[in-house]
C-alpha cells in the first residue's frame, strides 16, 4: 500500500518536473538603450569644455535680449522729457534726469551738459565733439560685447575638431591592439566619440553664428537711433546756444 502512495505522488509531480527542464536556465536580459545623456558622457573630455561654452553662450544670449533694445539705448520718454527741458533752457534740470536714467542716449547728453556747466565759454563744436566722442564709446561697448557671440562660433567648431582627433586616434589604438573580437567594440566606440563631438562642436557653433548676425544687426540699428537722437539734442542745444545773427538755425540743422 505504501508503495503504490510514493508511485502515485511520483506521477503527479513528474509533470512539473518535466516543465522546469524545459525551461531555459539562462533568460536574455534586456539591453537598456543608451540615452543621449550617457552618449555626452563617454565621448571623451572634450565634452568638458563644449559643455562650459554652451552654458556661457545661452547665459550670453539672455542677456543681450535685456540689454541690446531700444529701451536700453533710445527711449521715447526720455527724449520727450529732454526736448521739453532744452526747450525751457533747463539743463541742470536735463542733467538730473539724465543721472537717474541709464540709457545710452542718457550718457551722451549728460556728458554733453556736464562739459557744458563747466565750459560756459565753449562754442558748439567742442559740445558736438564730446557728443561724438562719448556716442563712439558706447558705439565700440555694443560691438565689442557682441563679438563674443563670433568667438564661440568659431571657437566650439574647433573644440569639436579635436574630440573627433581624439576619437579617431582611439579607433586606430583598437585596430593596431591584440585584444581579439574586442577589437571591433572599442573601433565602434572610437568613431562614436569622434563623431559625437563633431556633433557637438556644430550644435553650438551654427546657433552661435546665427545669434550673432541677428544681434549685430540689432547693434548697428541702435547705434543708428543713438546717432539720429543726439544729432537732435545738439541742434536744441545749437537754438538754444545765444544769438548768432549771421547764423540761422536752420542753417545749423543743416551743418550738424
Amino acid at each position: 500500500m505504501k508503495s503504490w502512495f510514493l508511485l502515485f505522488i511520483t506521477l503527479a509531480c513528474a509533470p512539473s518536473l518535466l516543465a522546469q527542464s524545459a525551461t531555459p536556465p539562462l533568460v536574455p536580459e534586456v539591453v537598456r538603450s543608451q540615452t543621449i545623456m550617457d552618449t555626452l558622457i563617454k565621448a571623451g573630455p572634450v565634452m568638458i569644455p563644449l559643455f562650459l561654452l554652451s552654458v556661457f553662450f545661452v547665459m550670453l544670449v539672455i542677456v543681450y535680449l535685456m540689454t541690446i533694445r531700444r529701451g536700453a539705448v533710445v527711449s521715447s520718454g526720455y527724449m520727450a522729457t529732454a526736448d521739453a527741458l532744452l526747450r525751457k533752457r533747463d539743463y541742470l534740470g536735463l542733467l538730473a534726469v539724465s543721472n537717474r536714467h541709464g540709457e545710452a542716449i542718457a550718457r551722451v547728453v549728460q556728458k554733453m551738459l556736464d562739459f557744458t556747466t563747466k565750459n560756459p565759454h565753449a562754442d558748439l563744436q567742442q559740445v558736438r565733439e564730446i557728443a561724438e566722442t562719448e556716442g563712439t564709446r558706447v558705439a565700440a561697448s555694443l560691438n565689442n560685447r557682441v563679438i563674443y557671440l563670433a568667438d564661440i562660433g568659431m571657437i566650439a567648431p574647433l573644440l569639436g575638431l579635436l574630440g573627433t582627433v581624439f576619437g579617431i586616434i582611439h579607433s586606430f589604438g583598437a585596430l593596431g591592439a591584440d585584444i581579439g573580437s574586442a577589437r571591433y567594440i572599442a573601433l565602434s566606440r572610437g568613431i562614436s566619440e569622434a563623431l559625437v563631438n563633431t556633433a557637438a562642436g556644430l550644435a553650438i557653433g551654427i546657433p552661435a553664428m546665427m545669434f550673432y548676425a541677428f544681434f549685430r544687426g540689432r547693434a548697428q540699428k541702435l547705434i543708428s537711433e543713438l546717432e539720429a537722437a543726439t544729432t537732435h539734442v545738439l541742434a536744441l542745444l545749437s537754438l538754444q546756444y545765444g544769438k548768432r545773427g549771421e547764423r540761422t538755425p536752420v542753417l545749423i540743422e543743416e551743418e550738424l
